[in-house]
């Protein structure tokens, strides 16, 4: 495994990161306070990021976008995760960049030409209708949203919410039963939803501890009731919705890590500035208190570790495919996710009150930040998938609760 990153790619990092203290971090004080008006210089840096040529970094250069390959692209989400900001500015933020790879992999010409082409252009935004208040969420299968087929339309009644940045979307991608006698996995379809589409209902935004969001960077409650579309509008076959997420979960999670490392790195700056300058008496800083060396030691040594297990989970998806890494993905996803929390408190506690304020970003990053354990299933998921692959490597079957015969 050679993780050296190539020429062109630290090239590509440094313009990132030149463009990111030039466009994106100047804004980032007034976004946090309301992303609302801090949207017109956020368009504005978009366009600096067009005219720089880093637009779309998962899209292919056909549509408009950079082409980049899976690694390069995660190893950037890195730089783009120091801020809030970095994955909308540069046309890539959650849920629009997943969206477009399931067009784009799985949407017909008409659907591409129709959504996939504006969505890459921002000209509009994007979200995904999955999780359901009335269901667990760690039990993805066990949908209530219904899409009954009558003629050449599906009508569709359901309850969804955390639909990320539905807010302002013109579309949503729904996910939906369509065929309820089927085994668990074959059940539902992906539906593509105009928002404009009558029995559509935008319900509320849902604050997030206090935060209600804007635009892209919310997560809202949506009802869908009666609610007609076209069959023309499935994304697959009947039937394939769950095998279309798979598709993009495992890369997914990748670029959720890279985005979290980023997020530590950023807090790992501040607690090491704010430590090195804030005197807690005359010529006392908070860099000479050994709790606080260790804080900082064990940041450093926890995001570097978190960051080679990620890369070595993209590797083997780069070598093997995605369902050969299944237990790299698991591991990373609580791994980093674990990491993540930590360091930002430790940051957070190190700026004392400064830290609970939105002067800085590490509050936004704590409000929003902490769901990381939750979603793309929850830490205790995915660490009892590792565990039971790891014993039924001993013979021990974890769901029997004994060992497996001889």
């Amino acid at each position: 495994m050679d993780f050296a990153l190539t020429d062109e790619l630290e090239d590509l990092l440094e313009r990132t990161q030149s463009l990111m203290t030039e466009a994106v971090y100047p804004v980032e004080a007034e976004a946090l306070r309301s992303f609302e008006s801090a949207l017109p210089a956020l368009l504005e840096a978009r366009e600096a990021v067009k005219a720089a040529g880093l637009w779309a970094p998962q899209m292919p250069r056909e549509l408009g976008g950079m082409g980049l390959g899976f690694l390069d692209h995660a190893v950037m989400s890195e730089v783009l995760g120091k801020s809030p900001l970095g994955h909308f500015v540069f046309g890539c933020q959650a849920p629009d960049a997943g969206n477009q790879e399931i067009l784009l992999e799985f949407g017909t010409d008409a659907q591409k030409a129709e959504w996939l082409a504006p969505l890459v252009r921002g000209d509009i935004r994007s979200c995904f209708g999955m999780t359901e208040p009335d269901r667990a969420g760690s039990s993805p299968t066990w949908l209530d949203t219904r899409a009954l087929r009558d003629g050449d339309h599906y009508v569709i009644d359901g309850h969804k919410w955390f639909t990320t940045g539905a807010h302002g979307a013109a579309l949503c991608i729904v996910m939906a039963v369509t065929n309820p006698d089927a085994p668990p996995h074959l059940r539902a379809s992906q539906l593509l939803v105009p928002t404009d589409t009558p029995g559509f209902e935008h319900v509320r935004r849902t604050p997030v501890m206090g935060d209600e969001g804007f635009g892209w960077s919310s997560h809202s409650e949506i009802r869908l009731t009666g609610c007609r579309v076209p069959v023309s509008n499935r994304l697959g076959a009947e039937g394939a919705g769950f095998l279309i997420a798979q598709a993009r979960l495992g890369p997914g999670r990748i670029h959720h890590c890279m985005r979290w490392l980023g997020i530590c790195e950023r807090a790992f700056e501040l607690m090491c500035e704010r430590a090195a300058t804030r005197e807690i008496a005359p010529g006392k800083p908070l860099a000479t208190r050994q709790v606080v060396q260790h804080w900082i030691a064990d940041s450093r040594a926890e995001i570097d570790a978190a960051r080679l297990s990620v890369r070595h989970a993209a590797w083997k998806i780069d070598a093997e495919g995605a369902r050969a890494a299944r237990q790299e993905i698991s591991c990373i996803k609580f791994l980093v996710a674990g990491t993540l929390q930590r360091v930002v408190d430790r940051a957070l506690q190190v700026h004392g009150g400064l830290g609970m304020t939105d002067y800085t970003p590490l509050a936004w990053f704590y409000r929003h930040e902490r769901a990381a354990r939750i979603y793309d299933g929850a830490d205790e998921v995915h660490k009892s998938v590792v565990a039971r692959r790891e014993l039924e490597r001993f013979g021990f079957d974890v769901r029997a609760g004994r060992s497996a015969p001889e």
